[in-house]
C-alpha cells in the first residue's frame, strides 16, 4: 500500500490554498492541501500495523504547536512547485525529523522544506507569470497543529485518511 504522512492545515488555510491550487495543481482534486512529513512510501498490512504504533508513540512526545506563513516561493530551478512557505520552528522539524529516523532508513531526497503547495507541473513561462504574480501577495497565517494524519492512496489516486495522530496526549 502507498502510504504518506502529513499534517493538514486550518480550513482558513486551505481555503486560501484550493484558490490557486484549483488553477494551478493538477493534483487539486486527488488530496485536500497539506504539509508533508514524509513522503509517499509503501508497506505491507503487516508493516502498517507496527507503524501506527510507531507513530502513535511519536505523536505523545510532541505538544501541539504553532506553524507560520507570510509569503509565496518557489522551489524553481529544482522544478517548478509553488508554495506557502511555513516558518520552520524547533517543533516542526523535531516531528518530521523523529518521524523519518523512526519510520525508514532510508536517505531522503531532500532537505525538509515546510511548504504547502499551491502550483505545480507548471511550464517555464507559466511558472514565472504565475510565481511574479503570487508573489504579491500580502498575508499573515497562524494556525495550531493539533494532530497529523497517515494518509493511503486509492486506486484512483486520491488519497484518504487511515489513521490520525492527536500530539501530546500524555
Amino acid at each position: 500500500m502507498k502510504l504518506g504522512i502529513v499534517i493538514f492545515p486550518s480550513k482558513k488555510i486551505q481555503d486560501f490554498a484550493n484558490s490557486y491550487r484549483k488553477r494551478y495543481d493538477p493534483n487539486y482534486t486527488l488530496i485536500p492541501p497539506h504539509l508533508t512529513l514524509k513522503s509517499a512510501f509503501k508497506a505491507t498490512e503487516e508493516e502498517i500495523k507496527q507503524l501506527t504504533a510507531t507513530l502513535d508513540k511519536i505523536s505523545n512526545h510532541f505538544q501541539p504547536f504553532q506553524i507560520k506563513s507570510t509569503k509565496i516561493s518557489s522551489f524553481k530551478p529544482v522544478n517548478n512547485v509553488i508554495y506557502l512557505k511555513i516558518e520552520e520552528s524547533e517543533e516542526l522539524n523535531g516531528l518530521q525529523k523523529e518521524i523519518n529516523e523512526k519510520i525508514s532508513e532510508e536517505v531522503l531526497e531532500y532537505a525538509f522544506v515546510p511548504h504547502i503547495t499551491v502550483g505545480q507541473k507548471l511550464s517555464n513561462d507559466e511558472h514565472s507569470d504565475v510565481y511574479g504574480s503570487l508573489s504579491l501577495n500580502q498575508f499573515n497565517y497562524e494556525d495550531t497543529v493539533d494532530r497529523f494524519h497517515l494518509l493511503y492512496q486509492l486506486d484512483n489516486g486520491s488519497w484518504t485518511v487511515y489513521e490520525t495522530f492527536r500530539l501530546g496526549r500524555d
